[in-house]
C-alpha cells in the first residue's frame, strides 16, 4: 500500500522522513532515496512486537499536503510502497534442506522440550530476535 510521507532536511543533518499515518514513526537517511529506503525498516521496526493485523490506512496526499501543521518548510511530500505482510499470522508450510545430522540433532532437541520440530525452530529463530530489518 503506497503511504504519503514528508521528507525534509535543514542544513547540515541527514534527510528526515516523517509517515503521518503511523504517528511517532520516522526515520532517517543521508540522501532521499536512503531516507525512503530506510522507511519499510521504520515501520517494521514500530511495530515490532505489537499485536496488531491490519495496517493503518493510508491519508490522501492530496488533504495532507494541504494541512500547514504537517509542512515543513524545504520539505516535499513523496509516495512509498509499505510491504505489511510482516503482520501477517497466517502459518505457512516450507521446505528447508538441512544436512541430516542436524535434522537429527533438531528433533532430539525438540522431543526433549516436548515440541514439535516445526515450534521448535520457530522458537530458536525468536531466540535470535529474527526481523526482516536485523538480517
Amino acid at each position: 500500500m503506497k503511504y504519503p510521507i514528508l521528507i525534509h532536511k535543514e542544513d547540515e543533518t541527514e534527510y528526515g522522513v516523517t509517515i503521518p499515518d503511523i504517528p511517532g514513526c520516522f526515520t532517517l537517511g543521508d540522501s532521499v532515496d536512503d531516507a525512503i529506503q530506510n522507511v519499510q525498516d521504520a515501520v517494521e521496526l514500530y511495530y515490532e512486537g505489537e499485536d496488531i493485523d491490519t495496517p493503518p490506512e493510508a491519508s490522501d496526499i492530496d488533504a495532507l499536503m494541504k494541512d500547514p501543521d504537517l509542512y515543513t518548510e524545504g520539505g516535499f511530500w513523496f509516495l512509498v510502497d509499505v510491504d505489511f505482510s510482516f503482520l501477517s499470522k497466517e502459518v505457512v508450510r516450507v521446505n528447508i534442506t538441512v544436512p541430516k545430522y542436524k535434522l537429527a540433532a533438531i528433533d532430539r532437541k525438540a522431543a526433549n522440550r516436548r515440541k514439535t520440530r516445526s515450534a521448535f525452530l520457530v522458537e530458536a529463530a525468536d531466540a535470535f530476535k529474527l526481523s526482516t530489518y536485523s538480517i
